[in-house]
């Protein structure tokens, strides 16, 4: 269940990039998603990515848009009462369509684990980011 505001609009958390900020692609952010999720720094593990926007680094995170919970046939992605899509690791079958399904390439599915993650708005690329540009907001 969704937790809903007084105007029945719903309270999503999400990470977001700060308006107007610069990021200068140091990667720090990625790296600290990947060696949360997988104990390594390999940005093809990791659930936020730097694209290039107009010419300028841009992080990109989860949406929290729901397509991947759609094609999951195991039931295994849900959503929360703050609005995140999360994977259960025990039901998750490592089929891989919540990959393929992602509009912005943004679920991760390594060879050598079971299981897909995604990013479930942790933080832990906010506190790693040296410009502080990343934030978790509630919406």
């Amino acid at each position: 269940m969704v937790k809903t505001t007084k105007s029945g609009g719903k309270v999503m958390k999400k990470l977001t990039v700060k308006k107007g900020a610069t990021c200068m692609a140091c990667l720090e952010c990625v790296e600290a998603c990947s060696n949360a999720y997988y104990k390594e720094s390999n940005v093809l593990k990791s659930c936020i990515q730097i694209v290039e926007r107009k010419g300028e680094p841009k992080p990109m995170a989860c949406p929290q848009c729901g397509k991947c919970a759609e094609v999951c046939e195991a039931g295994a992605i849900t959503q929360n009462a703050k609005g995140v899509y999360m994977v259960n690791k025990k039901l998750c079958t490592g089929c891989g369509k919540c990959v393929e399904a992602c509009p912005f390439g943004l679920m991760v599915k390594a060879k050598d684990k079971p299981t897909a993650s995604k990013c479930t708005a942790c933080g832990i690329c906010v506190k790693a980011c040296p410009m502080e540009i990343l934030e978790i907001v509630e919406k």
